[in-house]
C-alpha cells in the first residue's frame, strides 16, 4: 500500500477516534454537572446511549459505536453507581442495568449507521439512475440526426442526376440542421464532462456580473435564432454571483433555444435578473404552449428522448434541460420550471450572490 494511502487511512481511524472521545467527554462533563445538583445516577445512562448514538453518526462503521458502549458501560458504572470510583457490577440489579445500557447503546448505534448507509445506498441509487436517463436519452437523440443526415446524403448521391435541385437543396439543408443540433448536443455532453456526477464541482468560479452574462447569452441566441427576438431585462443595481461564465451562459442559451425550438407559437421571449434577498434570480420566459403538466417534475431528468416525445409534451428538452440542472446545481442554485397563468413556460434560477454584495 503507498504511504499516503496508509496516513490517510490512520487520519481517518484518528478522527474518528477523537470524535468518539470528544463526545464521551462531553457527556462525562455533562454528568458531573449534575451529580453536583444529585441528578447524575438517574440521567447518566441516558445521556451516555445519546453520546454512543452520535458516535454512530458522526463515525464509520460499528467499531467505534461498540468501544463507545464499552466505554459507556465502564464510565457510568465507575463514576455514577455506588460504590463510586469503584467497578462493581455484583450489586443488586447491576447485572441488568448495565446489560440494558449495552445493548441499548449497540442497537441505537446499529440503526444509526444502518440508516445512514441506507441514505449512502439512495443517493447511489439516483446517480445510477441519473445517469441510465442520460445515456438512454444520448443513445436515442444521437441515432435520431445521425440517421436523418446519413438518409439525407445518401438520397442525394444515389439520386444525383434525377432527383430536382430544389429537393436536393432541401434534402441538405435539413441534414445541416440536423449535424447543427448534434454539435449542441456534443457541446451539452462536453459540459457535463467537465462537472462531477455526485454535484461536487470542478468549477473555478469568480464573481461575475450577471446582466453581462445574460447579455452574452441573448447575443449568441440572436446570431442562432435572427427571426426570434429576445428581450432583456437586468435592475439597476450591479448583481455579481460567483460563477464559471461560460457554463451559465450555455444554461441561458439551452433555455433560450427551449423556448424558440419548442415553444410552439412562441413570439416573445424574455430573460430578466432581479436581486431576492441574498440571491440573483434569473427568469426566462415565453407566451407559447407551456410544458406538459403531467410531466413537470420530471423536466429536468431527461426521462423523455427526442424520438419519444409528442406533440403534447416535445417541450421535454432531455439532455439539454439536465445539463441545465447540472450547471446550476455545480453552482450551488436551484432551477425550476413552471407554466405562467397566462399562458407559455418559465424557468427560474437561483443562484447565491458573491459575498461583495452583501456588504
Amino acid at each position: 500500500m503507498p504511504p499516503i494511502e496508509r496516513d490517510e487511512t490512520y487520519t481517518k481511524w484518528e478522527q474518528d477516534a477523537i470524535t468518539m472521545l470528544l463526545l464521551h467527554l462531553c457527556a462525562l462533563l455533562i454528568c458531573l454537572y449534575l451529580g453536583e445538583m444529585g441528578y447524575a445516577e438517574d440521567t447518566a445512562p441516558v445521556i451516555f446511549v445519546l453520546a454512543v448514538f452520535l458516535t454512530g453518526f458522526f463515525t464509520d462503521g460499528y467499531l467505534w459505536s461498540l468501544l463507545g458502549s464499552l466505554l459507556s458501560v465502564f464510565v457510568v458504572n465507575y463514576f455514577f453507581t455506588e460504590p463510586f470510583s469503584k467497578l462493581s457490577f455484583s450489586g443488586p440489579g447491576y447485572p441488568i442495568t448495565f446489560v440494558t445500557l449495552f445493548v441499548v447503546g449497540i442497537l441505537t448505534s446499529a440503526m444509526t449507521v444502518r440508516s445512514r448507509d441506507q441514505q449512502r445506498l439512495r443517493a447511489e441509487n439516483e446517480k445510477e439512475r441519473t445517469r441510465g436517463n442520460l445515456l438512454r436519452a444520448v443513445s436515442h437523440d444521437l441515432r435520431t440526426p445521425l440517421t436523418a443526415i446519413s438518409g439525407a446524403i445518401n438520397t442525394v448521391l444515389e439520386q444525383q442526376d434525377t432527383l430536382p435541385p430544389q429537393k436536393q437543396r432541401e434534402l441538405l439543408r435539413s441534414a445541416e440542421e440536423e449535424s447543427e443540433w448534434l454539435i449542441h448536443m456534443v457541446e451539452n455532453l462536453l459540459t457535463i464532462t467537465r462537472l462531477n456526477g455526485d454535484g461536487e464541482t470542478r468549477l473555478i468560479t469568480q464573481p461575475e456580473a450577471v446582466e453581462e452574462v445574460m447579455a452574452g447569452a441573448a447575443a449568441k441566441f440572436r446570431r442562432r435564432y435572427p427571426d426570434f427576438a429576445v428581450q432583456v431585462t437586468a435592475p439597476d443595481e450591479l448583481l455579481m454571483a460567483p460563477m464559471d461564465a461560460t457554463l451559465m451562459e450555455q444554461v441561458l442559451l439551452n433555455l433560450l433555444e427551449n423556448a424558440a425550438l419548442h415553444g410552439e407559437r412562441a413570439k416573445n421571449i424574455t430573460l430578466t435578473a432581479r436581486r431576492r434577498n441574498d440571491k440573483a434570480e434569473l427568469r426566462v420566459e415565453d407566451d407559447g404552449v407551456g410544458l406538459d403538466s403531467h410531466g413537470l417534475e420530471n423536466v429536468f431528468d431527461g426521462m423523455r428522448t427526442r424520438a419519444e416525445q409528442t406533440s403534447s409534451d416535445r417541450r421535454n428538452m432531455g439532455i439539454g434541460l439536465t445539463v441545465c440542472r447540472t450547471i446550476v446545481n455545480a453552482h450551488g442554485g436551484q432551477i425550476t420550471a413552471a407554466n405562467r397563468p397566462q399562458g407559455g413556460a418559465s424557468f427560474c434560477i437561483t443562484l447565491p450572490l458573491a459575498e461583495i454584495e452583501e456588504e
